[in-house]
């Protein structure tokens, strides 16, 4: 009797034992959980699910489901799909885990089950039990999982590569091109070499840090490495993007706290010296309690679009937009129908044609988040599917392009048994005509404080932005005529026109825009003389032609044309000669239509020998910036250096005396209408 009272005893001490050792274990993870920790809190409600009796089918079916939802936003499907089920089979028979289930039978590309799953749903006595938002979602999730196989086996133009370069054993997304060539990739990666020694309880991998991957001088990637500034943190630093002129960075930035949810939030950091700074928090809103991710820059650098779980939205996560200003942010925006759902949208980035490109599990698709295109139109946006093998029944998100080409990298999960994610090359051959220009100063280097005006005679009516290097590049249409003009603050305006005819293969056009300086004497390059002689020989009409257009281009400016000689000869005979020069090419412009009152001819000898400026150092090392070509300078050098020398200072150039010719009548008033020429 003592014996078998004994065992009674043991037995009810470790029932005991179990029930608080499960409990204990639910404590924890709901504290993970609150935290969104989902990693840690799905440890914990296996600990517990294991300890809790068969007999307890609703405890146990409760504890699943926690167990389920943790497993599935940390992208472990078939675990997330095994305790869906079970929860299901211990009676948490609602409509949002079944649906949930659905949507991870998508991503398990089990489209068949997917289909009986979504069915059941939408039968009539669960359907009218079910939140709007579940119909909707399973509606879409039906028809997904009846397209998904054809889409498959349709296929589309694109092609998906692998790219183990970049890739870790842990997860990269979110890659984004930068540099004036397009030969840097920034993306995330929780690899070992991030930041910080500890492991996070939301994925049980490192907090994610950004890496840079360059090209070489063969144009091949290198492997990633760390950012190594102030960018990065222990914290998580996630989903980037560059603004335009690849100058700022935005990103995802989510900060550790022990005993508060932590919600992630935009920063912004600067470029200077080659190094990132420290990322600045974005004010989008006073609300800080919803989360703030995922920022893509609009091409024309004016808006930033992010996501956001915010009031206001359409359920889930929806992508919103702010204007950007250098003040303050501007009012914020829901992109709203039809790129938002009750789902989440998420991932938003820009072709810098204009389209909108983002990830979705609220539209029909072939399984966890699909690639989506939005291409802006009079009505707002029309949605494009790319298909398959762009998308996949994984997760698919986080595009960059290689300019206008329909070329470039995304991140995916597909093929990944820990639901990390990768990242993919891609390419769609399709044709596209782009226009590349280059902006810099006429002896000078680059100017990216330019800006260049591009109109067509479709409509066509663009202000673009130019690069680091001075360089732009824009798409343009077939049969359709251009004009472009290039400015600067502080420099005369450059105009090109060009043509654009129907061609098989895509194509880029290649103009340059040199900008003559207004403060600065600018060099008539390829004027050519008789010898001893003022006569202009005709291999200068090119170079005198081209001045007439820009004359023509800027019809306010007056310029003094100047002529120099070397020191060779008597200071009196180089002004009469310099003189006679500088009025042949005034006489020149005179016959091409230029006004006389425009033009004042100058000699001025050896009396004014050339200062050398920076860009000319690259092509004679022996010289150096400031350089002053003075006889006695010049008599330094070696011989065949001495005769270089003597051939810059026997040039042609002219400056602008005025910009407000033409633009005042004799009383000073402003002439509102006509302009002489």
């Amino acid at each position: 009797m003592r014996k078998t009272i004994y065992v009674i005893f043991t037995c009810l001490c470790a029932l005991l034992l179990v029930g608080c050792g499960a409990d204990q274990a639910m404590k924890k993870g709901d504290k993970y959980y609150a935290l969104g920790e989902y990693f840690d809190a799905a440890a914990q409600y296996k600990k517990a699910y294991a300890q809790t009796p068969v007999k307890e089918r609703k405890l146990r079916g409760q504890r699943a489901l926690k167990m389920a939802d943790c497993y599935r936003r940390i992208n472990y499907t078939q675990r997330a799909i095994a305790a869906y089920r079970n929860a299901l089979r211990y009676g948490q028979q609602d409509s949002l885990t079944q649906l949930y289930l659905g949507q991870q039978l998508l991503k398990a590309g089990s489209y068949k089950e997917a289909i009986k799953v979504y069915g059941d749903i939408l039968v009539d006595s669960v359907a009218a039990q079910s939140p709007a938002f579940a119909k909707i979602l399973a509606q879409n999730g039906l028809r997904s999982a009846q397209q998904a196989p054809i889409w498959k086996q349709e296929g589309s133009r694109y092609t998906v590569k692998r790219e183990n370069i970049f890739n870790s054993r842990r997860s990269e997304y979110s890659p984004a091109l930068g540099g004036d060539a397009n030969d840097r990739l920034y993306f995330t990666s929780t690899r070992n070499e991030a930041t910080g020694d500890e492991l996070s309880g939301i994925t049980g991998t490192k907090n994610g840090d950004i890496f840079m991957s360059q090209k070489d001088e063969q144009g091949k990637w290198q492997r990633p490495q760390v950012i190594d500034s102030e960018l990065n943190s222990a914290d998580d630093e996630g989903a980037c993007c560059l603004t335009p002129d690849g100058h700022t960075m935005y990103l995802t930035i989510c900060k550790t706290d022990n005993d508060y949810p932590r919600y992630a939030k935009i920063g912004s950091s600067r470029r200077s010296d080659a190094a990132w700074s420290k990322p600045q928090e974005v004010t989008i809103s006073r609300d800080t309690l919803s989360l703030f991710a995922h920022p893509a820059v609009s091409p024309d650098g004016k808006w930033l679009y992010f996501v956001s779980d915010m009031p206001g939205g359409m359920g889930g996560k929806d992508i919103w937009r702010v204007r950007l200003s250098e003040s303050d942010m501007g009012g914020v925006e829901n992109l709203g129908a039809p790129i938002n759902t009750p789902g989440d949208e998420l991932f938003p980035t820009f072709r810098p044609n204009g389209d909108l490109y983002f990830s979705s599990n609220g539209h029909e698709g072939m399984g966890g988040l699909d690639i989506f295109i939005a291409k802006p139109n009079a009505f707002g946006w029309q949605l494009e599917h790319p298909g398959f093998p762009l998308n996949s029944q994984g997760d698919d998100f986080g595009m960059t392009f290689e300019g206008m080409l329909n070329k470039g990298f995304f991140s995916s999960n597909r093929g990944d048994a820990h639901g990390w994610d990768h990242i993919y090359s891609f390419e769609n051959p399709e044709i596209i005509q782009t226009v590349k220009g280059w902006v810099y100063e006429q002896e000078g280097y680059e100017l990216p404080q330019a800006i260049v005006y591009l109109v067509g005679n479709d409509g066509t009516n663009l202000k673009l932005n130019v690069k680091g290097d001075g360089s732009f590049t824009q798409q343009i249409k077939p049969n359709v005529d251009y004009v472009l003009l290039g400015t600067c603050v502080g420099y005369l305006n450059h105009k090109e026109e060009l043509r654009v005819e129907p061609v098989e293969d895509s194509e880029e056009y290649v103009l340059q825009f040199p900008l003559a300086s207004i403060t600065a004497p600018v060099l008539i390059d390829n004027i050519f003389y008789d010898f001893d002689r003022a006569t202009l020989r005709p291999e200068s009409t090119e170079a005198l032609d081209k001045l007439v257009v820009l004359l023509n281009e800027n019809p306010h400016v007056a310029i003094q044309l100047a002529a120099h000689c070397d020191y060779k000869g008597s200071e009196e005979y180089n002004v009469r000669l310099s003189q006679r020069r500088a009025e042949s090419v005034v006489n020149y412009l005179i016959s091409k239509g230029i006004a006389k009152d425009r033009l004042a001819p100058k000699g001025y000898g050896k009396g004014s020998p050339k200062q050398i400026r920076k860009k000319l150092t690259e092509k004679y090392p022996f010289l150096k910036e400031n350089d002053v070509l003075t006889e006695e300078y010049v008599r330094t050098f070696t011989p065949e250096e001495q005769e270089i020398c003597n051939q810059l200072n026997r040039r042609t150039e002219f400056k602008v005396t005025s910009t407000t010719y033409g633009m005042f009548d004799k009383e000073g008033r402003l002439i509102e209408s006509g302009v002489r020429n």
